[in-house]
């Protein structure tokens, strides 16, 4: 018995491998590795008479053994090292789909840790927002937390003391991390969470995950984030094992920092005026105007959510999360003069 792993002979598929396993007069599969080393990798069935006559050979192992165990077949080749792995039949967002994983890569998806229950920083509920643009939301079943869902100006979950912002955090997946690091907009993400007073990105996966990646430099990956995070050192990008993991640190670290607004007179005064991202730039002479003009009873500046709040109520079209245009800024500045 052997396990042949050949060229996938179409050029436009995203799996370039065809992986056939000596079970039930042989069974093909196309994948996108030669074997599971750092993640499971997705495995589509196919017929069998999709294996090419002539097939360009990338590895031929023999087999010690190939049997099915209920929802997974388990193979061992007869060779010392990356010798055992299984292929298993599951299911994910209601359909049907198959893995090929090695005891490495079943370790690293569900590390042997159990996610503590205990109130976060003795909050009875703690009351979290969660955007309502979030797919696939946290639910933290296992926490004594309130869940509102509506639209926040930044960020994915979050939470408010007296109707402010206090703290925010993005969540985020490998490919969501770098396809937002490539394209930009991540760096407008940080730039957003960084006017609240706390902020913070989860990843959901191992930092070890973004030098595994396959369609781009894991160098120029590795050096945007380093760049990012000097140039916003106050929202920190934390890389969590899983998923689980990652809601567990955005529960408690939401609750942190929800006793740190209520306890903090610093905190507090720094909610009371926070300074917006996306105010339209001050010609030089309004700064040094407004600089000596300044007053003790000086209002503070809005903050982006009361303006986007005030700009809704008076009818004008505006964004549910992001930057405001400079002419809402400017209408929010003629309704209220000083």
């Amino acid at each position: 018995m052997e396990m042949v792993i050949a060229v996938n002979p179409e050029p436009a598929s995203k799996l370039g491998y065809l992986l056939r396993v000596p079970l039930d007069g042989g069974l093909v599969f196309r994948t996108s590795g030669t074997w599971p080393r750092t993640k499971a990798l997705y495995c589509h069935p196919v017929p069998i008479d999709e294996w090419p006559d002539d097939p360009e050979v990338v590895e031929r192992v023999a087999v010690r053994s190939c049997a099915r165990r209920g929802a997974a077949i388990d193979l061992v080749l007869d060779r010392g090292r990356e010798n055992r792995s299984q292929i298993v039949y599951t299911t994910a967002r209601g359909r049907e789909v198959v893995f090929w994983q090695s005891p490495r890569t079943r370790k690293q998806a569900r590390p042997n840790v159990r996610t503590p229950t205990a109130r976060a920083a003795g909050i009875a509920e703690l009351p979290i927002v969660v955007d309502s643009h979030e797919r696939y939301a946290y639910r933290f079943a296992d926490q004594q937390v309130g869940l509102t869902k509506r639209a926040l100006p930044c960020g994915d979950y979050g939470v408010f003391l007296e109707d402010r912002l206090v703290a925010s955090v993005e969540r985020k997946s490998v490919p969501d991390l770098v396809s937002s690091l490539t394209n930009g907009t991540l760096r407008y993400a940080l730039a957003e969470l960084a006017a609240l007073p706390r902020a913070a990105i989860v990843v959901e996966d191992r930092y070890s995950a973004i030098f595994a990646l396959e369609r781009v430099r894991p160098a120029t990956v590795a050096d945007g984030l380093a760049e990012l995070q000097v140039r916003w050192p106050n929202v920190p990008i934390v890389f969590c094992d899983n998923r689980a993991l990652a809601e567990q640190w955005t529960y408690r670290y939401l609750a942190a920092a929800y006793v740190w607004a209520e306890a903090e007179n610093t905190a507090i005064a720094r909610i009371a005026a926070p300074r917006p991202v996306d105010a339209p730039a001050a010609e030089s002479g309004d700064i040094a105007e407004s600089a000596s003009g300044a007053g003790e009873g000086a209002p503070p500046a809005p903050s982006t959510a009361e303006v986007r709040a005030w700009a809704r109520a008076q009818g004008l079209p505006v964004p549910d999360r992001g930057r405001l245009r400079p002419d809402i800024w400017q209408a929010w500045s003629s309704a209220h003069p000083e």
